[in-house]
């Protein structure tokens, strides 16, 4: 399960992915210090999920523990909120990394054969075919999810260790450690520092993303009270080092910063290999190994993003929710939400079509979903925490005395985090540059209230009672006997194993 989670985090490949926005916003300080501080800062809020995960292993993932942490009166709307920005962000991730894989296949093109021009809808397309893959290893090769994921994080870290030692090896006009530890550059338009260092964080927001993401393959775990967790918090503590390495490494071999972020091949990634190998063979040799780790992870986002719809249905909290909740009796794999997961990621990067400043609101979107949900899940523990609500089980994490200042931290984090996904990344700000993510999430929270008030107030009951279900079953010598009485309908929808794969 590490490797299914660092598939997704896999912070070095995202960081090279989105180089130009911090390129361009303080440059490689703001990139490498804000590194450390972003991590450090998001290991207080993954230990925390990794106490409510192991106490409470349900594939629905925070919004399952808002609906459990959360005042009585409230858990059921919050819970409905936060599994709507939960699935958006998820989805729109794989958006994003299929944008991102598309960007390296076609900058590879470019790279060896330059009379090729980069086109808005070469993307496009390609992200759709990144897609498609994907939805049809998690339809129709889903037994090998597991091994996938034991394959990933081996060419993961394989390939991390020939790209860094080769560049290393063979660049021979490195930079001084003043260029990248201290000299600040600021081409974002925006006057001073303080913005240009604010929107250089969502960088490193970007990058470490996505590592809940063993809280949604629980139920297909033998031991999720211990395993989620753990995948959690190594796959964070493997993504701070490779990053940090990374990004030390790759600025020391880079070129010409304006020359690498305006590089034709579209990736400012591919032009620091190449200027380093001083070669297109050995270049596309490298650049290759990054894309098969963006395919993969392509593969796991998938997975992620249909569970996390498939759980949300189980709880009536999409519409249509009877079918996207369905599991294909022979393969054991949510097909239906699988195909919802894919529909969305091809609609969401068809926006690429028409305008970037469009689809680089679906980058904010894909990141501040993560941690908007994060945020309500920390909120909803907090408040047991103060008001003495609903505490965990005894479990393999235990965060002790720690637990309240870790999710204070953890949450005061995220705020600000949220507030700079809402940044311009250009000044002075136009209709052409403006960052459209209050926006767009401001009609996805109309969408779910909507949805809320025409349907989910009548049948969204949320996983609570699936939860007090695990709870009985290991306290109660008698949980047999309760889960005999508790009504059909429901007892349909909470006891349904999850999809088998793992």
């Amino acid at each position: 399960m590490t490797g299914f989670c660092f598939s997704i985090v896999s912070s070095w490949t995202a960081l090279g992915g989105v180089l130009t926005i911090g390129i361009a916003s303080g440059g490689p300080p703001v990139m490498v210090w804000s590194w450390l501080g972003v991590c450090a800062l998001t290991l207080c809020v993954t230990y925390s999920f990794a106490e409510m995960c192991s106490a409470y292993p349900v594939a629905g993932g925070q919004y399952s523990w808002v609906a459990f942490y959360a005042p009585p009166k409230y858990a059921r709307p919050l819970s409905f909120v936060t599994g709507w920005f939960m699935c958006i962000g998820i989805v729109a991730m794989g958006a994003v990394n299929n944008f991102v894989g598309a960007n390296f296949v076609l900058g590879l093109a470019n790279m060896n054969n330059p009379s090729f021009v980069i086109e808005r809808w070469h993307a496009t397309l390609t992200a759709y075919l990144i897609a498609v893959i994907a939805a049809v290893v998690n339809i129709w090769f889903s037994k090998l999810l597991d091994k996938l994921g034991t394959v990933a994080l081996v060419w993961n870290i394989m390939s991390f260790f020939v790209v860094i030692i080769t560049i290393l090896a063979c660049n021979d006009h490195k930079q001084p450690a003043s260029f990248v530890f201290t000299e600040f550059q600021n081409d974002t338009g925006f006057p001073g520092t303080g913005m240009a260092v604010m929107i250089g964080l969502l960088q490193s927001f970007f990058g470490m993303c996505c590592w809940d993401a063993p809280s949604k393959m629980t139920e297909e775990m033998k031991d999720p009270a211990k395993e989620a967790p753990l995948a959690m918090i190594l796959s964070v503590l493997l993504g701070t080092v490779t990053g940090f390495v990374f990004l030390i490494c790759a600025f020391f071999c880079v070129g010409d910063l304006a020359a690498t972020a305006n590089t034709p091949t579209g990736v400012p990634l591919l032009q620091i290999l190449l200027d380093s190998v001083g070669n297109v063979h050995g270049a596309t040799t490298l650049g290759a190994m990054i894309a098969v780790i963006v395919l993969f992870s392509a593969n796991s986002l998938m997975a992620e993003g249909s569970r996390a719809l498939w759980a949300f249905s189980r709880d009536n909290g999409l519409p249509c929710s009877s079918l996207f909740s369905k599991v294909d009796k022979r393969t054991k794999v949510p097909v239906y939400s699988t195909l919802l997961c894919l529909i969305v990621q091809v609609a969401l990067n068809s926006i690429y079509f028409g305008s970037y400043t469009g689809f680089s609101t679906v980058i904010s979107i894909a990141t501040f979903g993560f941690y908007l949900s994060y945020a309500m899940a920390l909120v909803a523990r907090l408040w047991s925490y103060v008001a003495g609500g609903k505490q965990n089980t005894p479990s393999a994490y235990v965060l002790g005395k720690w637990g309240p200042w870790l999710n204070a931290i953890g949450l005061v984090f995220l705020i600000f985090a949220g507030i700079d996904f809402n940044f311009p990344q250009e000044g002075p700000a136009t209709a052409d540059n403006m960052n459209y993510c209050s926006a767009a999430f401001g009609i996805v929270g109309l969408i779910s209230l909507l949805t809320w008030l025409l349907d989910g107030r009548k049948n969204f009951k949320g996983p609570t009672d699936f939860i007090e279900g695990m709870e009985s079953e290991q306290t109660s010598p008698s949980s047999e006997q309760d889960d005999e009485k508790s009504s059909p309908e429901r007892e349909t929808v909470s006891t349904e194993k999850g999809p088998g794969l793992v």
